[in-house]
Parts: C-alpha cells; sequence; structure tokens
C-alpha cells in the first residue's frame, strides 16, 4: 500500500492529476499523522478535521484538476494569515476569536493551485521572538523535542519536519523563516521584498516581513514560491561559475558562531567550490550600528501591530517590546537606515553574487514557556543565537536556510546563502546543487 504523509508536494501533485490517488485520501492520511505526532510537537494551534477532507473533495471535483500544480497538497499555514472561516489569534489571547471572512492572498493563491489547508501553526504572541511558545502552546523541534521549532514560524516548520504535512506558509521579519528552518532541517527562501504578496499584521513590520515556504526539498520550495508569487513555475537552470563570498563573522559585535554552524558553512562553500564555483573567505561591511538599526525596527513592527488590542491581555514580555518600538516608529517609517545599509552593502555583492554564511549561531533555547520570563533575557537569547539574519530584512533582499551538516545532538545544522533582489531563482539553483552533492533527511524520525 502505498502511503503518502512523507512525501513531497511535488510528489503528492502528480499522482493526484495522475489519479493514483485522491485529494481525501491524501489529507486523510496527514490529518492521521498529525493526531498521532502533534501531541508531542505542538504544530498546530488548530486542526481542520471536518473542512479540510470537504475542501478536498472540492480539488477532486474541478474541472482542471489535471492543471493544478499543488494537487490535493496539505498545506499548513502560519496563524498570522487568514484563513476563511477560521481565526487569526496571531498566538495571543488579545486578539478576537472570530473566524476570517476571506483568505490572505498567499492562502487563496495556495488554494487556487489545488492545495487543501489542514491547519493552523502555533506562532509565539504577536510573532515577536524566536522561540514559538505562548500562551496558545509551545512548538518543540521535531529532531529534538527538548528544543523549541524557533520562531516565530516554528509550528509551520515542526509540521513540515514531522512530516504532518509536505510544505507550509510561514513569514519572515528578522528571520521567522529561515531561523526554525535552519532548526528543523528545513529549505526555506525569504523573498525579496515585492515578489509575494505580504500583509501580515499591521503592514508587515513597516516591509520587513516577507511571506514564504517552508519544505523539505527544493524542488518543493521553488514550486511552491511559484504559486506564492503569482509566476509560471520556473524551469531549472545550471547557473554559471558564480562568485560565492563565505563569511563566519556574526553582524553583530559581540555575538560569536558555534562550531558546527561554522563548519556547516566550511562543508558547503567546499561543496560549492567542487562545483565550479569561485569560493572566497570574505566578511561583508556590516556597520557597527547594526545592533541598534536591528532593535529599532523590531520593536516598532511590534508596537505597529499591538497599538489596536488590549494591553492588558499581552504577555508581559510583548508589552515591553512593543512600548520600547513606540517612539522608533516614524523613523523607521521613513526608511533611511534601511537605504543607508542597502548603499553600504551594495559595493560588496558589485564583488560577489552570493553571500554564504551558518544560518544560526548556535542551537535554538530549550523549548519552555519563555513567553513567562523575562524581556531581557528573551531578547539576549534570540540575539545570541540568531545574529545573522536580521541584516537581509532590512535590506529587503532575498535569503535562503538550506540544511547542511549536523549538530552533536544529532539534529540538523544548516546556512544561508543571501542574493541582490531577482536572484531568488538562481539561490535556489545553488541550494540545489548543495542538496544533490550533500543530500540531507527530509523530515525527523517520529514514530
Amino acid at each position: 500500500m502505498t502511503t503518502w504523509a512523507g512525501r513531497t508536494a511535488a510528489e503528492i501533485s502528480v499522482a493526484v492529476r495522475e489519479k493514483r490517488v485522491t485529494p481525501r485520501e491524501v489529507v486523510a492520511e496527514h490529518l492521521a499523522r498529525i493526531e498521532r505526532l502533534d501531541g508531542r510537537v505542538g504544530a498546530f494551534r488548530t486542526v481542520r478535521a471536518e473542512a479540510a477532507p470537504a475542501e478536498a473533495d472540492e480539488v477532486a471535483a474541478r474541472g482542471d484538476l489535471d492543471r493544478l500544480p499543488l494537487a490535493g497538497v496539505p498545506v499548513a499555514v502560519k496563524d498570522n494569515l487568514a484563513v476563511r472561516g477560521e481565526s487569526t489569534r496571531v498566538g495571543s489571547a488579545a486578539t478576537p476569536d472570530t473566524p476570517a471572512a476571506q483568505d490572505h492572498v498567499t492562502v487563496a493563491r495556495l488554494r487556487a493551485a489545488g492545495a487543501v489547508v489542514v491547519g493552523l501553526t502555533n506562532v509565539p504572541e504577536l510573532c515577536v521572538f524566536g522561540t514559538t511558545d505562548g500562551v496558545l502552546g509551545i512548538a518543540r523541534n521535531p529532531w529534538d523535542p527538548t528544543r523549541s521549532a524557533g520562531g516565530s514560524s516554528g509550528g509551520s516548520a515542526a509540521a513540515v519536519a514531522a512530516g504532518m504535512v509536505p510544505i507550509a506558509l510561514g513569514n519572515d521579519g528578522m528571520g521567522s523563516l529561515r531561523i526554525p528552518a535552519a532548526n528543523c532541517g528545513l529549505v526555506t527562501i525569504k523573498p525579496g521584498h515585492g515578489v509575494v504578496p505580504t500583509g501580515a499584521g499591521d503592514g508587515g513590520w513597516f516591509g520587513l516581513s516577507e511571506n514564504g515556504p517552508l519544505a523539505t526539498t527544493v524542488e518543493d520550495a521553488r514550486l511552491m514560491l511559484s504559486v506564492l508569487a503569482d509566476d509560471e513555475p520556473a524551469l531549472r537552470s545550471e547557473p554559471g561559475p558564480l562568485r560565492v563570498a563565505v563569511s563566519l563573522r556574526s553582524p553583530l559585535a559581540g555575538v560569536t558562531i558555534s562550531r558546527p554552524y561554522t563548519a556547516a558553512a566550511r562543508e558547503a562553500a567546499g561543496v560549492l567550490m567542487k562545483a565550479g564555483h569561485q569560493v572566497r573567505r570574505a566578511d561583508p561591511p556590516y556597520p557597527m550600528s547594526l545592533a541598534t538599526t536591528s532593535l529599532a525596527h523590531w520593536t516598532a513592527g511590534t508596537a505597529a501591530d499591538a497599538q489596536h488590542l488590549d494591553a492588558r491581555l499581552l504577555t508581559r514580555r510583548t508589552r515591553i517590546h512593543a512600548r520600547l518600538g513606540r517612539p522608533f516608529m516614524a523613523r523607521v517609517r521613513s526608511g533611511s537606515a534601511r537605504e543607508q545599509l542597502r548603499r553600504r552593502l551594495e559595493p560588496f555583492f558589485a564583488e560577489y553574487d552570493v553571500l554564504l554564511t551558518p544560518a544560526l549561531a548556535r542551537r535554538s533555547p530549550k523549548a519552555a514557556p519563555w513567553h513567562e520570563r523575562g524581556w531581557l533575557s528573551n531578547v539576549l537569547a534570540n540575539t545570541n543565537y540568531s545574529p545573522l539574519t536580521p541584516p537581509w530584512n532590512l535590506t529587503g533582499w532575498p535569503a535562503m536556510s538550506v540544511p547542511c551538516g549536523t549538530l552533536p545532538s544529532g539534529a540538523p545544522c544548516a546556512v544561508q546563502l543571501v542574493g541582490l533582489p531577482g536572484t531568488e531563482y538562481q539561490l535556489l539553483e545553488l541550494a540545489q546543487q548543495l542538496q544533490e552533492r550533500n543530500p540531507w533527511r527530509r523530515t525527523a524520525p517520529m514514530n
């Protein structure tokens, strides 16, 4: 008997289009896996156990089934993007439990492509912090359940890494796709600004936040990105020799990169060198002001998202974060600091096509109720393990996380790829070369 839970989105959609399996059968298998495993993982805030099979039948009845790129593919959606008929809680007791009247545009595009939404995934309150915990649940890393899946798309990442869905939708305001993808051994791409519609929260953190895919293969990430961007699926084309800069330096002074992550970057550099690329050690000219610029944007985004909510219902760490961000909102809205950063980094990317870095500085913090801890302990935990992602939200340039190597615990390690605007598919091709030459196990070993 063929099983479909654990298969890739590409494999499932081909089988559905060829009528070797029905969307309902595929969805039922994944719902059964969610029921069996999610008590240990905590990926989902809500599971659409009744609605999803009915929607799968609607997909099966479509006249264009044989042309749908995601025909019958189960998908999980991060709980800050509207799903018609479901509430959007954003991990908070301060948000209304009111069903959304319509889908967010990215959800609508997934459904138009034949995907079936099986549930909404856990996030930290207002998607602020790099650990996926809050009053509505704690999402754990399926590879190491003692550790957080990582914020803020951690529920979506955990769902994919546990094989509960083949792909999931998340977003990234300071690394919130790349951080949990790196923890959970997944491929993701934060697209450059304007490639995929945004609109999460009150304006997507002033343009920092981008919606994107979480997947177990580069092929699935490419397929989902093309749907989200409303593009024709990009044809594969081997990139010519690229100039790749390898940097092992943290952008933030005083934060060091642990040995497993520097080893992963060196390993990936060796793979790309053997693939014919020109690989050199070189550090981007990160400004000393990067830490304060990042903090101003991070807190101001939270202030914007919290301004219409009852502060008494927010956790203390969120209230403090929002309060600190209010004075920065006007300055952040102007975009001047981001433009200065782009101008500073552009000459580096005139010399190099791609930047390769470790994805994280160290493994994720323990899976715990971090929302009950102080604001400073949360900020320090976040900063010390994920300093490498925020610069590329500030520039608005595309960046990926790609599995590479393992941690001493056996959990996955990862590297980050960064390029200039418009290089999303070039980065995906480079990631494909890494996958082909240095393959990874796609999902965690869960029984």
